[in-house]
């Protein structure tokens, strides 16, 4: 142990040597038409962290000239396997489970089968190649980041639209080409869905207590704080989205759309997200808040907020303000001072009621008096 401890010291002292922001060994998955690399899965990553064992990366794999690249992928060989895990074999007895050198071991393994990649990320910035993006999308669904912390600019793009049949991705051009002779031997693969994002339960184990019925309702990417329950029917959860703590979702969490703990997504309910109809601004649901069926949200929402069902609250909604002194003790530094507000005026305050007259049907926004508390049994 005193060893492999100096051996990473005097690594990390090198003038080339440097820490990245996240590194992983994947799995590499290849076209069937022209073998190239379409998909990488991981079976653990690492962010801001185990730099011991990327010291022995950093040696064993000549490193140094990545030094000033914001992303690289290195292709691992049997023979560099075998000299990395050397390096570790005075964990072997120590009776802690150590993840790094269980990849390790389990590449080692696989390694006449199968290829395995070291991808590492040294700056956040746009990805340029298709093993970063997957990279960054375990690092939101693995919860070691919140959606948006990363930079994804571009991360459509380099992802290849796939058929996915279980956990093989096929080439479409692939299954064109020979639709016949796959076919007519009866081996025609059964496709479950065709995207460039795999779903999250192909890649990610949940925690105990977070519950997904339904595994096309949430892609990969999606960050599911422990505790969520994603039901099925309208839930989804897109990619650098999701949840910061218990929640129920039985609607739509768009892209870059974050839902605070405690709050319930109600059957139906949407938030918008980046793409679709709003000003490009990220919409946030605060804690404790309560979306009702069918409803819409196109603005940011603070803490113990409810749109009641089947309302749209959109950044330019016209809304009338049933002003009393609970709602300014919530919100203690906005001006109430007009009797009617564009919904986007009213952006992540806390404590709003949106509601329609039924008697003249207009929007109006007053003091939610309603604890919204989840059921503990379900989450």
């Amino acid at each position: 142990m005193n060893n492999f401890n100096s051996f990473c010291e005097n690594v990390q002292n090198e003038k080339d040597f440097f820490k990245p922001l996240a590194f992983a060994v994947g799995v590499g998955y290849f076209s069937q038409l022209n073998k190239e690399l379409i998909y990488i899965d991981f079976a653990n990553v690492n962010y801001l962290q185990n730099y011991g064992t990327f010291s022995v990366f950093f040696k064993e794999l000549n490193l140094a000239k990545y030094k000033d690249e914001s992303e690289f992928v290195l292709e691992l060989t049997k023979d560099n396997l075998e000299k990395i895990l050397k390096h570790f074999e005075c964990f072997n007895n120590d009776g802690k489970k150590h993840e790094n050198i269980i990849t390790l071991k389990a590449a080692l393994e696989n390694i006449d089968q199968e290829r395995f990649f070291l991808v590492a990320i040294n700056k956040d910035e746009a990805p340029k190649s298709m093993p970063s993006v997957y990279l960054k999308l375990h690092l939101l669904s693995r919860q070691f980041v919140k959606p948006r912390e990363l930079n994804l600019n571009g991360a459509f793009g380099l992802l290849k639209n796939l058929a996915w049949s279980g956990n093989i991705p096929y080439d479409l051009e692939y299954l064109r080409e020979n639709e016949a002779k796959l076919k007519f031997s009866k081996t025609y693969p059964i496709i479950d869905f065709v995207d460039k994002f795999p779903r999250f339960l192909q890649s990610i184990i949940p925690a105990d207590n977070t519950r997904i019925l339904d595994t096309s309702k949430v892609r990969l990417g999606a960050h599911l704080a422990n505790g969520t329950t994603i039901m099925p029917g309208a839930s989804y959860v897109n990619f650098n989205a999701g949840t910061l703590g218990s929640v129920m979702c039985e609607g739509r969490i768009s892209s870059s759309a974050i839902v605070g703990a405690g709050s319930d997504v109600g059957g139906g309910a949407s938030i918008l997200g980046v793409l679709s109809g709003t000003d490009g601004t990220p919409i946030s649901v605060g804690k404790s808040c309560l979306l009702g069926a069918n409803s819409v949200t196109g603005i940011v929402l603070g803490d113990d907020c409810v749109i009641d069902a089947g309302i749209a609250i959109l950044a330019g909604s016209k809304v009338e303000l049933l002003l009393c002194d609970n709602l300014k003790n919530a919100n203690p530094n906005f001006d109430f001072s007009k009797s009617i507000y564009k919904a986007k005026e009213l952006s992540g305050l806390n404590a709003l009621h949106f509601r329609l007259n039924s008697t003249n049907g207009k929007l109006q926004v007053g003091f939610n008096k309603k604890a919204i508390k989840l059921n503990k049994d379900l989450h």
